[in-house]
């Protein structure tokens, strides 16, 4: 049986410009998926819990620096897992991957110090975007000194990919010709979508584009 508290460590030779990534989640196949994604990258250094405790005694461990988190655990529901990691260690970047669609749900969460929210409904690409960009940003393994202060403006949030998503939408592009102009799939962009959605509390594209033109 998988135990996280057992899971490989970062070897001495690893590169201390990697991004040390928690996946926190109790879905062996959304962990599958993540770890298929990441785990030939040699700039992420990947670790996975599937409680809450578990994952907590990780972070102590160190070499953590994006702790993505799901919002129903074992041993914690809704936003209590988010609160709960932030009172112990005020410092983490935790990113919320979440099945929940609501809209409020994603502004309630980011209110409560999540950097970004992600749902599991969308493409898994759109959580390599995010540690694409958190990768940029890394210097060495305590780079979140480095970080601009967190802001209420839900686009310092998003992803590279989501930020040009948004600059085409708001341009009026229709889902296929932003796919073609991005060169990936229009499924791809209806997910992107979507998590824009969430991020910025709308319902809908048109309330979208209205709330930011």
């Amino acid at each position: 049986m998988y135990d996280a508290l057992s899971s490989p460590q970062p070897s001495p030779d690893a590169d201390s410009r990697a991004v040390g990534v928690l996946v926190v989640d109790d879905h062996d196949l959304i962990r599958l998926g993540l770890r298929a994604l990441m785990g030939q990258r040699a700039d992420v250094r990947l670790q996975e819990a599937r409680t809450l405790q578990e994952a907590l005694a990780l972070y102590r461990r160190g070499d953590i620096d994006v702790v993505l988190l799901d919002l129903h655990l074992p041993d914690a529901h809704g936003l209590t897992g988010l609160t709960t990691f932030l009172q112990q260690h005020p410092r983490a970047r935790v990113v919320i991957l979440s099945g929940d669609s609501d809209p409020q749900m994603a502004q309630r969460a980011l209110a409560h110090g999540a950097v970004a929210y992600l749902p599991k409904s969308g493409d898994l690409q759109c959580v390599m975007d995010h540690l694409n960009l958190t990768a940029a940003r890394s210097i060495h393994r305590d780079f979140v000194d480095t970080l601009p202060p967190r802001t209420d403006d839900p686009r310092s949030q998003l992803s590279p990919r989501q930020v040009q998503v948004l600059e085409w939408l708001l341009a009026g592009q229709a889902n296929r010709d932003i796919a073609e102009r991005l060169h990936i799939s229009e499924g791809t962009v209806k997910n992107h979508v979507s998590a824009l959605l969430l991020i910025f509390g709308v319902r809908s594209r048109a309330e979208l584009i209205s709330a930011l033109r």
